[in-house]
């Protein structure tokens, strides 16, 4: 049965269908009907079923044709998600929605977009897929809340899976291409992937093409049934960034959406999606496993893995992207570390990039870009991952030949990958090559990148062995001669760092570069063959270079090679293996080699210092010659198998091709070691030597003088004189000078020689004397005249000639005596003495004369024991100084040492055999010792001498003896008068005078015994703590300043380096320590000069800083602060010590704790160079530390550097400040961190800030205060809550103390117009303040648990702040507070709003206003009550307040309250309107402003339906306000009530009843009563309104509501009141009332009126005298005039319609009308008219039953005669029209009482002249109405 009802229901359905004739109809029965039906599919019955669907056929075929028919989608939506409905019903349901869902208006759409997405959970995926297909394309008109915080349209948390399908589905749309076109073909053989794999089951399936990046699958559903246009396409993907950016789903899922619609090909997508991802660029994590995985799974499509069993079906797989998104997404990789260590997908992209089908250049370089990324950033584990980028790396560079720039950076990347993973290279040295061969054939750019990456590979091949090295060697050898100088620059640098120091083959390479052309590639050749490599450790076994046997016999075998090949060089006649510069090198090194091999450390190429090693280099090679004594047979023929020869022979090859002095050198060198064996080789080179002597080059001929000394010498006698008379003869040639030169030098050696080798015979005693002594005659003669031929050259005229002559007497004179009388003529040992003298100080003479000529007086008594002229020579030299030749007075001093110990000098060694250290001086001469007498001349007289070169000199020539004579009996017994020498000098101001006294210091102090040493010590600490020291006397010839001495400090001069020096050795309790302190602070450049280091000091510090090494943890502090010092040479001395000390790179960090105790304690010592270094020194050791090293002294740091930041002394205060700068960015940086550290750091720095840095009186301090607060507040964040109520109130009241004073000043003698403009800007400055700034960034992280806290101090800021500024501030804090935090506001609010309250009558408009503003906001979170209890205050204010202050303050918080909190003036509108109300009539001031009045109609405005509704609606209010306001006791309170009260009246006056009109009637009239006051006018204007409106009311009687006669007796009274002003509002106020209640009491009127009337006469109260009494008059008689008309206008309304007062008063009114309007001014006259109107309107005379002719015709008469003055009016047609209508009225009147015969003939003729006169009117309608008038007269009868 059931079912045959629900087929008749159904069935009326169909005929209701069928009747349904326009859309309207149909779609109201659709819409009621097609829910209900659909459910029937659920039926059991098959009948309902089919007729169901029967129906829905009907229904689809006539909504297909009709589009604009709405279907009831929201209930269907209902509908569909009912978990019990049948799935049946379900799936037609949906196909209803799919159908309604686009025909609603979009409005709707976006309303119901959150529903689809609700019905979407679990169910069957297409209908979810028909679903989102129908809300993308909405998303483009959704509107979602400006902050995300609001509530957003859709709801998305909870549902994980909808926004997962969702996301999904919307990244399908932003991949898919517009104007796609899916054509499935019957048979298409599917395209191979990019990945190479060929699909062949798709060949199979026949399956089109997906596009890029979207599957099969995905194309259809975003196709879904109706595919998308371009356009719609366009705006779904915009509604989709739009989704994103409102930030409905979190970022880190739809970063991959933004990126791949920025490379959407239509602009807008593009752009929108490119503008966002900018935006969040900061916040996104690129290192998000999430987004790199979905990106590279986006990049790479659904690669089908071997890995995986279960291939992706087909249709689900996704392509690769395109190649333009791809461009998009590989910069955001290039953000990750994360992308470069996800392997494999890392390397899939790179070869994609690499080699993919569609790659182009741009997808290159940014590829290569992502292997740069990936080999900084990967794990250098990743053995794959390494070779496989190598492959791909190798086969782009074999196979891309297009753009060079991007193989630049694929070569580069393998560089980069080399120096990341070198195991991968080490065995891989084609690779080596290829790039090597590759560099010799690309262009410059491509060359250069080459040349990088091989300098990056040579890392990978420093531990080379075995077979690979001598490959590695070929190919080095192979490369290192190219052209290209890059290929012969990285070969060099294979050569220096693969190979050991000693691998003899790369040396040999290495020199081959080291002679190369180019700087770049000789230069670094040199350096490496130089530097003696000490970074070598690794290389297990390798000495630093190769030994000297192996490498000459290397170099021969090469030399050969290559004489025989095309690379040898020909110069002139000679042919050399090797280039000049590269043969010097090989030179060069070769000896650098033998030196090594010797045992001498080779470290520097100068000559002399080559010298030193000899004697060594001598002993090796004896030994080699020795061990050669044995002829080996095993030589090839033609090989020369002793290293020495083969040496020997290159170095002649060399200096006969080419020359060069250190070639010259090493030749001199290994014969003159040697000359018993190697000199005998050179006898039959003779005459090559000699060539040589004769060479352009001065060093060369000495050298080779040497040379032929050393040869000829070992020759046999007589060969040996032949020479010399050879030698003789050449110096007389004065043709060739450069010959007489090396002729001089060769005679002087070799005599020099000679008489050291006799010398050697004498000693050995030998037997056979009689023969020596027979050749000794001959030989001293020829000896004598060859010292003679020299000594004739001592007055050359050629300077050179001269230092030879003084060199060779040099060389002789230390090997025995010059063979010249001691006086007399000619050449003596006293004129050579005397000469040699006079030349030191002469200004003529070259340095090197000098030198030569210091060091030949020193050697006279060396050789000579019985010189003759010792004393002269040395007082000769000691008197010699000049100024400024301090390197001179090292020779000097040389020169007495030698000279003074005489013959045991060991200046008589052979240099070239015996080092000083080994020479003992002969056993059998006699000795000439005069130490005692130098000793005691030096500290006697030269040391106290006034001059300070002098006194320097001394100095230097003491501290040589000292040095070289150590062991001497006569020092040791000196040691203290040395010391006390020294000590003095110690207080020179040259600072090398100090530094040689303080070497000295050392020096002695070690020579003494233990009980010296103590003595020593102490006399050395008490002159340096006492000052005490030798005084110079002063005599006229003392230089008092040297030229850059002045500006020093005069009292002990540079002592203060010492004294610092001292003082730290007696911190130490060791006084001793100052002696080591004195050696370490050497800082002067003349020790590192050859006479400088010749004294050995660097040994000494060395020694010196080990002992002091146990005293480190007391020294580091103090000397860490001295290297700040502000004295340069403190500061110098200081650095050299901690140079010294200081090895370990850490040891700052070791002794922190130490050096900040001893920085900050001494930070405010009584010394300003202390206080400066130790800020200096803390700027430096605060910079880059952590901060748990310094968060325990922060506090102190801060609050001593606040104080030394007021220091007396400017540099100090600089200093600070440095500091203070530094010491605020460290705390910043430290406040950025994240961890606790962060959070204590803010929690030491605040209190430090806010108690002493903001309050300080010091203008510096607060400002860096302030700085520091502000950014410290950017970046601590949310670690600042903590700290807010602390940090807000502190930084509000610093808004005001930084104000500049001169603007409270200037705001107090300001305008209030200049005040107020003034106020303002200050406001806003102190709001953009960078505190203002801290203070918002704080609030952000406030919440109730520091509310407590926060909100008491605020209160008290608000009662006791003084500054413009903090109460501006708290007053926005507080607008802030209500904005974040509401509902914790809540308890505090009522604090908060008294104290707003009690400050808001400040003097400042501005702040008035902002706290007004600050109420306005804060209403909104406080307790109803409180916010009723404000209002209750307000209102009593406003009333009973005299000052303006407090009604504009009432004024401005209410209108806050309105403006900013609508809500809350609703719920107490009561109380706040009727304030409103009555404020709105405020009086303007004497100045016309009404702002007040103003706000507070704004406020009654916006708050009530209409003035009208509103004043009806708080009627009961309005009037019990204005009735207080009427009893105030301010009459500027009272007129204000009357306005207002008027205002009730004249609004409502229709609609006043009772009880509101007795209420406001009995309110009027009671403030009527009493005294006269300004204003009162208004209460009378009421009345008459009321009275006059409602007069019908009134006459009801009703308790409580006053009569009209009790009304009228008042004002009767209030109209016998003086004032004319007042007297005229209460005349106007009766009649109106009389004219409305039409009461007669004219009687009582006319008693006011007519003496006033009569009384107006014009009075003349004699001439007037001044301008001001004119000025009063005219205002007198216009107040008159007012009075007349206001009398004759209360006449007219007060005249009643009763008779017997007409008749009593009507002849006396007329009379009085007419009289005024013959002599009255035109406004008066126009006033009578409008009374005589109103008087013949109301004349019973003129009614029918009340005639009396007499008395009318009277009346009439007297008023036409009095007609014509008006109606003659020329001027005021106003006038002329006003006595037209009367006349008009008085005709009308006439004619209807019918009494014409009242109006006389004359007073027709009179108004008929009158009337004619108006013919000529100019305004028509007075034209004709007179015409009119005129005739209806004429035909009176």
């Amino acid at each position: 049965m059931a079912a045959q009802d629900e087929l008749n229901q159904l069935e009326r359905v169909f005929l209701r269908l069928g009747h349904a004739e326009t859309d309207e109809q149909l779609q109201d029965i659709i819409s009621k009907f097609l829910p209900p039906v659909l459910l029937k599919l659920s039926s059991a019955q098959e009948g309902v079923r089919k007729k169901v669907m029967e129906l829905l056929v009907h229904v689809n075929k006539r909504i297909k044709s009709r589009p604009r028919i709405q279907l009831p989608v929201e209930t269907l939506l209902v509908q569909y998600q009912d978990p019990a409905a049948a799935s049946f019903v379900t799936n037609f349901t949906i196909i209803y929605i799919k159908m309604g869902y686009p025909r609603l208006d979009v409005a709707k759409q976006c309303e119901l977009a959150p529903t689809l997405l609700t019905a979407m959970e679990g169910k069957p995926e297409p209908q979810q897929d028909s679903l989102m297909h129908l809300l993308i394309p909405t998303l483009y008109h959704m509107k979602y809340p400006a902050e995300p915080s609001k509530a957003s349209p859709f709801v998305l948390t909870e549902k994980p899976r909808t926004v997962h399908q969702l996301l999904e589905f919307m990244l399908d749309v932003l991949l898919m291409p517009y104007g796609f076109v899916l054509n499935e073909p019957p048979s298409r053989p599917a395209p191979s992937s990019p990945q190479g794999t060929v699909a062949g089951s798709a060949a199979g399936q026949n399956l089109p093409q997906p596009p890029p990046g979207m599957s099969l699958y995905a194309v259809k559903r975003v196709i879904g049934e109706v595919q998308w246009s371009p356009e719609q396409l366009e705006q779904c993907k915009l509604g989709i960034v739009k989704f994103i950016e409102a930030q409905q789903v979190p970022e880190v899922e739809t970063v991959v959406h933004l990126v791949i619609a920025s490379s959407d090909t239509r602009h807008s997508v593009a752009t929108a999606a490119d503008l966002e991802l900018k935006s969040k660029q900061s916040i996104i994590d690129w290192n998000n496993p999430l987004i790199i995985n979905k990106m590279f799974r986006v990049y790479l499509g659904d690669i089908p893995l071997k890995t995986k069993g279960a291939a992706v079906k087909r249709e689900l797989k996704h392509e690769p992207v395109s190649t333009r998104v791809k461009l998009k997404i590989l910069p955001h990789l290039l953000r990750s570390r994360l992308a470069a260590e996800c392997f494999p997908a890392n390397i899939q992209v790179v070869y994609d990039g690499l080699f993919g089908a569609n790659t182009n250049n741009k997808l290159l370089s940014l590829t290569l870009q992502f292997v740069h990324h990936i080999c900084v950033v990967c794990p250098d584990t990743n053995k794959p991952l390494g070779l496989m980028l190598l492959n791909g790396l190798t086969k782009l560079i074999n196979e891309y030949k297009e753009d060079p720039k991007l193989l630049c950076v694929a070569y580069s990347a393998v560089g980069k990958l080399s120096s990341r993973m070198p195991q991968l290279f080490t065995k891989d040295i084609a690779l080596v090559q290829q790039f090597f061969e590759s560099m010799c054939k690309e262009e410059a750019d491509v060359r250069l990148a080459i040349q990088e990456a091989l300098s990056m590979m040579v890392g990978a091949y420093v531990n080379l062995q075995g077979a690979l090295l001598n490959l590695m060697e070929a190919l080095v050898a192979a490369y290192i001669g190219k052209p290209e100088v890059q290929v012969r620059q990285v070969a060099m640098k294979f050569a220096s760092s693969v190979f050991a120091p000693d691998h003899v083959p790369s040396r040999y390479l290495l020199l081959l570069a080291a002679g190369d052309p180019r700087e770049e590639v000789c230069g670094e050749a040199r350096r490496t063959l130089r530097s003696l490599s000490s970074k070598r450790t690794e290389k297990e076994g390798s000495k630093p270079m190769p030994s000297f046997p192996e490498m000459v016999s290397y170099i021969q075998e090469k030399a050969s090679e290559r004489m025989k090949s095309p690379a040898k060089y020909i110069i002139g006649t000679s042919t050399l293996p090797f280039n000049p510069a590269t043969f010097e090198e090989i030179i060069l090194y070769l000896r650098m080699c033998l030196a090594h091999s010797a045992g001498a450390t080779p470290t520097s190429q100068s000559l002399i210092d080559m010298q030193d090693d000899a004697p060594l280099i001598g002993r090796y090679i004896r030994s080699l010659l020795a061990n050669e004594a044995s002829p080996s047979s095993s030589a090839p023929k033609g090989f020369e198998t002793s290293p020495v020869q083969v040496y020997m022979d290159l170095l002649q090859q060399l200096l006969s091709a080419v020359g060069g002095i250190p070639v010259m050198y090493c030749l001199l060198e290994v014969v003159s070691v040697c000359p018993q064996k190697l000199a005998a080789r050179f006898a039959h080179k003779i005459d090559w030597i000699k060539g040589l002597m004769n060479t352009n080059k001065e060093d060369m001929r000495e050298l080779a003088a040497q040379l032929y000394a050393v040869v000829v010498s070992t020759m046999s006698g007589n060969e040996l004189k032949t020479a010399v008379q050879n030698l003789i003869k050449i110096t007389k040639d004065a043709h060739s000078p450069e010959t007489q030169h090396g002729a001089v030098l060769a005679l002087g050696y070799m005599v020099g020689r000679y008489m050291s080798q006799r010398r050697g015979l004498n000693m050995d005693d030998t037997p056979n004397l009689d023969q020596m002594s027979a050749t000794s005659k001959e030989d001293e003669e020829l000896i004598t005249m060859a010292t003679k031929t020299i000594g004739s050259f001592l007055d050359s005229g050629s300077p050179m000639l001269t230092v030879a002559a003084v060199t060779a007497l040099g060389e002789i004179g230390r090997n025995g005596e010059l063979l010249i009388p001691g006086d007399g003529d000619g050449f003596t040992k006293f004129s050579l003495v005397d000469n040699l003298l006079a030349r030191i100080p002469s200004g003529k003479e070259t340095g090197k004369m000098k030198e030569r000529a210091i060091q030949t007086l020193g050697f006279l008594p060396v050789g000579d024991s019985e010189f003759p002229h010792q004393k002269k020579l040395l007082q000769g030299l000691m008197d010699s100084v000049e100024a400024k030749q301090v390197e001179l007075q090292f020779t000097v001093g040389e020169a007495i040492t030698g000279a003074s110990i005489g013959t045991c000098s060991g200046a008589a060694r052979d240099v070239w055999t015996c080092t000083e250290d080994q020479y003992s001086p002969p056993q059998n001469v006699k000795n000439n010792d005069v130490v005692p007498w130098v000793l005691n001349s030096i500290l006697s007289k030269y040391i106290v001498s006034q001059n300070p070169h002098v006194r320097q000199a001394a100095c230097i020539w003491l501290l040589s003896l000292v040095k070289k004579l150590s062991e001497h009996k006569e020092i040791r017994s000196h040691l203290k008068e040395i010391q006390t020498a020294f000590i003095s000098i110690l207080s020179d101001p040259d600072e090398l005078s100090q530094d040689v006294a303080s070497k000295g210091l050392g020096l002695v102090y070690e020579l003494g015994g233990e009980q010296d040493q103590q003595e020593l010590v102490s006399t050395l600490v008490e002159t340096l703590m006492t000052g005490k020291r030798v005084k110079h006397t002063v005599s006229e010839d003392t230089e008092v300043f040297q030229g850059d001495a002045l500006g020093k400090a005069p009292d002990g001069h540079g002592l203060s380096t010492y004294k610092e020096l001292c003082s730290l050795a007696s911190d130490l309790n060791q006084p001793d320590l100052v002696y080591k302190f004195m050696n370490l602070a050497n800082h002067h450049a003349m020790w590192n000069s050859r006479k400088g280091a010749a004294f050995g000091f660097n040994i000494i510090a060395a020694k010196a800083g080990e002992q002091l090494a146990p005293f480190l943890p007391q020294l580091v502090p103090r000397l860490y602060r001295y290297q700040f010092d502000p004295n340069l040479a403190i500061r110098q001395a200081m650095t050299s010590i901690w140079d010294a000390l200081v090895t370990d790179k850490n040891i700052v960090d070791k002794y922190l704790k130490e050096i900040f105790q001893d920085v900050i304690s001494n930070l405010t010592s009584n010394m300003w160079r202390v206080r400066e270094s130790c800020c200096l020194a803390l700027n430096d050791l605060i910079r880059g530390r952590q901060a748990d090293d310094i968060i325990d002294h922060l506090t102190e740091i801060w609050e001593t550097l606040f104080r030394v930041l007021d220091d007396i002394k400017e540099s100090v205060r600089k200093a600070a400040d440095l500091t203070l700068k530094t010491l605020s960015k460290v705390c910043v940086r430290m406040c950025e961190s994240t961890g606790a550290s962060a959070q204590r750091i803010v929690g030491v720095l605040l209190p430090v800030l806010l108690d002493k840095g903001i309050v300080s009186n010091v203008a510096e301090v607060r400002s860096l205060s302030i700085q520091t607060l502000v950014k410290i507040s950017k970046t601590a964040g949310s670690r600042l809550k903590p700290h807010a109520p602390r940090l807000i109130p502190a930084l509000l009241e610093a808004l005001s103390v930084l104000e500049p004073q001169v603007l409270n000043y200037l705001s107090l003698r300001a305008t209030e117009q200049e005040k107020s403009a003034m106020d303002t800007a200050r406001l806003s400055a102190a709001k953009s303040s960078p505190m203002m700034e801290t203070v918002n960034m704080c609030l952000q992280h406030l919440d109730v648990s520091v509310l407590g806290e926060l909100v008491p101090k605020l209160c008290d800021l608000l009662k006791s702040g003084v500054g413009l500024g903090t109460k501006g501030g708290c007053a926005s804090v507080i607008v802030s507070l209500t904005v974040q935090c509401p509902q914790d506001l809540t308890p505090y609010s009522g604090k908060l709003m008294s104290a707003l309250l009690n400050g808001i009558h400040d003097r400042s408009v501005v702040i008035q206003k902002s706290f007004a503003f600050a109420i306005g906001h804060l209403v909104r979170t406080a307790k109803d009550s409180s916010v009723e209890k404000l209002l209750q205050k307000l209102s009593t204010w406003y009333l009973e307040k005299e000052e303006v202050v407090y009604k504009s303050s009432c004024c401005l918080t209410v209108h806050a309250i309105s403006h900013y909190s609508p809500d809350v003036l609703k719920a107490h509108a009561g109380v706040a309107l009727p304030l409103a109300f009555l404020g709105m009539h405020q009086q303007a001031d004497e100045q016309g402003e009404s702002a007040d009045a103003n706000l507070w109609a704004e406020v009654w405005q916006e708050h009530v339906p209409g003035s009208f509704g509103g004043i009806r609606l708080y009627m009961t209010e309005l009037i019990a306000i204005t009735q207080r306001a009427l009893q105030s006791q301010s009459w500027k309170m009272k007129a204000q009530g009357g306005v207002a009260m008027a205002t009730i009246a004249k609004q409502q006056t229709g609609s006043l009843v009772a009880p509101h009109l007795g209420m406001v009637l009995n309110a009027l009239l009671q403030g009527l009563a009493g005294r006269t006051w300004a204003g009162k006018e208004e209460l009378l204007k009421a009345v008459g309104s009321v009275v006059s409106k409602c007069s019908a009311e009134l006459k009801k009687t009703v308790a409580g509501q006053p009569s009209v006669r009790q009304v009228l007796d008042l004002v009767l009274k209030e109209c016998k009141k003086e004032s004319l002003v007042y007297k005229m509002a209460a005349l106007r106020c009766a009649a109106d009332i009389l004219e409305a209640t039409e009461e007669d009491r004219f009687q009582e009127m006319a008693d006011i009126l007519f003496p006033l009337i009569r009384k107006n006469q014009p009075t003349s109260t004699g001439s007037p005298k001044h301008d001001d009494d004119d000025d009063e008059d005219a205002k007198e008689r216009e107040l008159q005039m007012e009075v007349l008309i206001c009398a004759f206008e209360t006449l007219g309304k007060a005249w009643p319609r009763t008779a017997q007062t007409q008749s009593r008063y009507q002849a006396e009114v007329c009379g009085l009308m007419c009289d005024r309007l013959k002599l009255s001014t035109w406004r008066v006259q126009l006033g009578v008219l409008q009374c005589m109107k109103a008087f013949y309107q109301r004349l019973l005379l003129l009614e029918q039953d009340q005639k009396n002719s007499g008395v009318l015709t009277e009346l009439l008469s007297e008023t036409c005669t009095a007609l014509a003055s008006p109606l003659e009016n020329r001027s005021y047609s106003s006038v002329r029209t006003e006595a037209l209508s009367i006349l008009e009225l008085l005709l009308k009147r006439i004619e209807e009482s019918d009494q014409w015969d009242c109006l006389a003939e004359k007073s027709r003729q009179q108004l008929q002249r009158s009337l004619a006169t108006m013919e000529t009117d100019l305004r028509p309608d007075l034209k004709d109405k007179a015409q009119t008038l005129r005739r209806k007269i004429q035909g009176l009868p």
